[in-house]
Parts: structure tokens; sequence; C-alpha cells
């Protein structure tokens, strides 16, 4: 990661044009902004200016550990991709940076299938963010469905990249997210003053788990 992101991210930058964009002006000189921010609330609202002011800038722009928020059932969840790039025409690229191996132009199915269902989160989160960034009226900055996985080429130390196209990792993880039954409904159903603080006695702790009907899912019981 450190390799393929050095010298302002030369060598990723290269690779997202060549895999991802080659009709685009070629990235010679490209903007990394300090993402620097206290916590991850604004460690996000950072990453999300970053990014606007990427989109109206119209340049190559690389976004080392992005901070994002994806909702999750009524609270937000915060993801850290290994960086965001984003293109001369504002379309914004996922790039997933793994360990394994690329051999020939190719690596282990399940190995990227994984690092697919995640990069698809990562867009799902970006979506969030382009949705937000963009004023009444005006088209969101497009996302794009097809991310940059980075491997080691041959057990080497050079970078080997190919182009993955997540858009059915993203469309089931999106029907998974909208499923999930959401943190309010859950706690509008508990018994009023129950409270579950690991501070509270252990007579009183047992007692509000002890109001709290049990309930399993399948998995819990094979």
């Amino acid at each position: 990661e450190a390799r393929v992101k050095a010298d302002g991210g030369a060598e990723l930058l290269r690779l997202v044009h060549q895999r991802l964009d080659p009709g685009a002006e070629p990235p010679h000189e490209a903007q990394v902004p300090d993402l620097t921010a206290t916590g991850p609330e604004g460690r996000a609202a950072r990453t999300a200016l970053a990014l606007r002011e990427a989109t109206a800038a119209g340049a190559w722009t690389l976004l080392d550990h992005p901070m994002l928020a994806l909702d999750v059932a009524g609270s937000p969840a915060f993801l850290e991709p290994d960086a965001v790039v984003v293109h001369p025409d504002g379309a914004w690229t996922v790039v997933e940076i793994k360990s394994f191996p690329m051999l020939d132009g190719s690596a282990d199915p399940a190995k990227v299938g994984a690092a697919a269902r995640q990069a698809a989160v990562y867009v799902l989160a970006l979506e969030e963010v382009a949705a937000r960034c963009s004023p009444d009226g005006v088209p969101p900055p497009r996302v794009r469905h097809r991310v940059l996985l980075v491997c080691p080429k041959d057990f080497s130390n050079l970078p080997a990249a190919s182009a993955v196209d997540v858009r059915k990792q993203r469309a089931v993880t999106a029907r998974q997210l909208a499923r999930l039954t959401r943190l309010q409904e859950i706690a509008d159903l508990l018994p009023e003053g129950v409270c579950f603080s690991p501070e509270l006695p252990a007579e009183r702790l047992t007692a509000a788990v002890e109001a709290v009907p049990a309930a399993y899912a399948p998995e819990c019981l094979a």
C-alpha cells in the first residue's frame, strides 16, 4: 500500500487511469487533500468537503484513507476505505488494496469476492455522501460501480490492478440494509425505564435483562 501510494499516489492514479478511465486526461498532477480532523464525525465531514471540492475542481484527486458514514438501521457506521479517487469528470471510484497476490493477471476468486463485497459497502456509503453533497435540483456526483482492486504482482512488491464490477454485491448489500429493523423501533419496544448500562449494580442489570423477552435468530439455535 505504501509503495503504490508513494509520490502523491502517482502509481495508483496511473492504474486507475489505465484500468478504469483511459479516455481521460492522464494524471500527471493530482491533488492529495489533507483529511485530518478530530474524531470519526470530524473526519467524515472533512472527507465530504474534500470530495465536494475535488468534484468542483474537475481534476484527478486522491483521498488517502477517507472516512465515510453509512446509515445502518438508523445509526451511522463509520468506514475507512483504502482510497477514493475523484476523476476529472467528477466521478468517484473506490480503491481496495489487498495483500493477496495476483498471479498472471488473476487472483483467488474467494478473496476477490470478499474484496468486492467490502468495496460495495464503500460504494453505498459514497452514494450517501454524494446525495448529501448535491444541492437541490443538481444531480449528485456519479459513484462508479467498477472499483479498482490492487494486489502484489506475482508475489513481488510491484502492484497489479484489476477493475471489479460490484453492482451485484452493492444490490445485495442495499437490500440487506433496507430490511434491518431501525434501532429506534427496537428501543421503542423496551419497557419504560429499562437501562443496560454496564455501570449499573449487578441486581439492576440482571432485572433489566430479565424484563426483556429473549429472541433467538435461527443461527443462534444451530
